[in-house]
């Protein structure tokens, strides 16, 4: 996984993802993650603090299926007000991501 702290625009992190073939919406089609959350993996993390409140931040990532090579894109806002499957699989994707050493 690739962290990237960048104080641009969350829709700059995403026309990037894009230019790089990352196209689903997980935001939408986020019933691919719940089912097969272990076959997903995050390549890129973009990560956004506001300006004046820096409990106002986002979350970019850029996810990709390791069988299908499915790649797609996920915002998410502060992770502490996420609740239930969503919050249980990002953190499930980046605690993995940590673990084999592919953070930078």
């Amino acid at each position: 996984m690739k962290t990237i702290f960048n104080y641009d625009t969350p829709s700059v992190a995403l026309d990037k993802l894009k230019a790089k073939g990352y196209e689903i919406d997980f935001n939408v089609e986020f019933d691919h993650l719940v089912e097969s959350a272990d076959d997903y993996t995050i390549d890129y993390l973009y990560r956004y603090e506001g300006a004046s409140d820096p409990g106002d931040e986002s979350t970019v990532y850029g996810i990709r299926n390791e069988k299908t090579e499915d790649k797609g894109v996920l915002v998410a806002g502060n992770l502490s007000f996420l609740e239930g499957k969503k919050r249980d699989i990002i953190l499930q994707m980046e605690l993995r991501a940590r673990n084999s050493g592919n953070v930078e």
